[in-house]
């Protein structure tokens, strides 16, 4: 399994860092377009879709409503999102009371369209906006570093779990997951925060007001790993799909940056380092 794993990662690596860091703006959007499409199909199944035509439809559908924002102001578009994640929270820190209100089939088509396109949305947001941040105006660095959030948070709940990860933080939900994992993450990403703010030569307020906006993408990524985590397990599946031999699907890997993305970019929109930009 693991040597599977290697070989899917080197693989898959420079496939994602050219599509991400590569292309130009619309090459970008149709890349990341493509990812989510994807996505979607395997939400499809965590609905309930058992058939291969339904999926791809719902896929074509996901795809449909992006094309249809292309225009639309993407902070409308981030502050629905914002609006989700806290149903979200609702959602998770009730299950399995609650469930009979979104278990159902086309409830949980809706979900996968509110997880999947605002993330979409927020970083072609980052990608084609106006960005300053200290000494920094470089869009692929900011996208780079939302995912370096989620990675740190990651990095510092796992090794922080394993040291005393005794309280659970959602058993219901995802058994593995534990407070001293959040917390020991969230320290990682302060530090982390604050090292990036020295290296972009910021003041002192943007220091802080970075490691806030960090904190609250840390913690919103947590949420995002959770409410995937909630659908399989009502789904009844382990993975969300097998396209990654060794790394299951799509939604496996992007679960806790779909919620990230979107909740960061809005956030650095409405403290002024971030503003729309064109294709």
């Amino acid at each position: 399994m693991l040597k599977t794993r290697i070989i899917t990662a080197l693989i898959l690596a420079p496939i994602a860092i050219g599509g991400i860091f590569f292309l130009p703006p619309l090459g970008f959007a149709l890349f990341t377009g493509a990812i989510i499409t994807i996505g979607a199909w395997e939400w499809a199944n965590m609905s309930g879709m058992t058939s291969q035509l339904a999926r791809v439809v719902y896929a074509a559908v996901a795809a449909a409503v992006m094309y249809g924002l292309l225009n639309v102001s993407a902070v409308a578009v981030l502050w629905l999102a914002v609006i989700w994640w806290f149903i979200c929270f609702l959602m998770v820190r009730s299950y399995p009371a609650g469930s009979e209100r979104w278990g159902g089939l086309p409830v949980r088509a809706v979900m996968g369209l509110l997880v999947l396109v605002p993330a979409w949305v927020g970083l072609n947001h980052l990608r084609t906006g106006s960005f300053q941040f200290g000494d920094v105006a470089n869009n692929l660095l900011v996208i780079l570093f939302v995912f370096c959030v989620v990675w740190v948070a990651d990095i510092g709940a796992y090794f922080a779990g394993r040291a005393f990860g005794k309280a659970k933080l959602a058993p219901r939900v995802s058994p593995g997951k534990s407070w001293a994992g959040v917390w020991g993450g969230l320290v990682a990403v302060a530090v982390f925060a604050v090292i990036v703010s020295q290296l972009a030569s910021a003041p002192m307020d943007q220091t802080l007001l970075l490691v806030i906006a960090s904190l609250a993408t840390g913690l919103v990524s947590v949420l995002g790993d959770l409410l995937e985590s909630m659908l399989k397990r009502f789904r009844g599946i382990k993975d969300s799909s097998q396209l990654l031999p060794g790394h299951g699907g799509i939604m496996d890997r992007i679960d806790s940056l779909t919620a990230a993305i979107p909740v960061f970019a809005l956030i650095i929109t409405q403290l002024g380092w971030l503003t729309a930009g064109h294709w």
